[in-house]
């Protein structure tokens, strides 16, 4: 009797075994799953290409231009390291400049962004939304971690021009911002999908209003791995007003914890 129940409790294990290998392969909960999971993955592979993992630092030089004429530029000196109790990062921004600009800085901490003038000689709060130059917003020259910021969606499999016209296989992601500190409360972003290089993003408000398109370029072999050194930012309404980031002097170095206090920003030489 023993053994007939044994047998009996076998068959039933295999029969729930090949019914819910069935259902994985070919049902809707598979798809689900492997699409959560795919995303999350897809965007953290994207942000290691973005943002390298030892603290470094690297010159970015702002230029906008509107009707491919330029109208102003800015160069900034950048300090970052990531927080290993969160992943987050930590930023001191350096205005290098123009002249009028000099010694100016932001500082970041997650999502808490300061601004520091040495005129006015007092830091105050800033948000990550707010125009630093031209279509380029405080959030877009902080060191950022996409992962942690947004809940994401995997929309698909595309092929897309990059910002040379190359077509490029990526995959299509949907972002949705956790906080209203991120700069963004919505984008799309298209991730080459062999590489995970960040190809396109388009960000919107609040509102899912379109606010500016981003295409990354230039890549290069920047501390341990091809990452872009070039972001075009076009305005969301007017596609004459662009603005070009260009990083470059990557450099891995030892950021003291007291260069990342808000009470060490008047002191601060670099």
């Amino acid at each position: 009797m023993k053994t007939n129940d044994y047998k009996k409790r076998n068959v039933q294990s295999l029969i729930g075994c090949v019914f819910l290998a069935a259902l994985l392969s070919s049902g809707t909960l598979a798809a689900e799953i492997q699409a959560t999971l795919t995303a999350k993955e897809i965007l953290k592979r994207s942000d290691k290409v973005r943002n390298p993992d030892t603290p470094f630092s690297i010159h970015l030089t702002l230029t906008e231009y509107n009707q491919a004429k330029e109208v102003d530029k800015v160069a900034l000196k950048i300090h970052s390291k990531q927080q290993k109790n969160n992943g987050q990062y930590r930023s001191l921004v350096q205005f290098l400049m123009p002249k009028r600009d000099t010694g100016k800085k932001l500082l970041q901490n997650g999502n808490e962004i300061w601004f520091y003038d040495p005129a006015a000689k007092n830091s105050i709060r800033m948000s990550a939304q707010q125009r630093l130059m031209g279509q380029a917003s405080n959030g877009d020259v902080m060191t950022s971690n996409f992962a942690l910021d947004y809940q994401v969606e995997l929309r698909g499999e595309e092929v897309i021009r990059d910002a040379r016209k190359k077509p490029r296989t990526v995959y299509h992601l949907y972002l949705t911002a956790n906080t209203s500190d991120v700069a963004y409360a919505f984008a799309d972003f298209w991730v080459e999908k062999d590489s995970f290089h960040p190809i396109k993003s388009k960000f919107y408000s609040s509102s899912k209003r379109l606010m500016k398109i981003a295409y990354y370029s230039r890549f290069q072999q920047q501390l341990g791995r091809v990452r872009p050194t070039q972001v075009l930012i076009i305005d969301g309404l007017d596609p004459h007003k662009v603005t070009r980031l260009e990083m470059k002097n990557y450099h891995a170095v030892t950021i003291p914890e007291a260069w990342l206090q808000r009470s060490y920003l008047p002191r601060f030489k670099g």
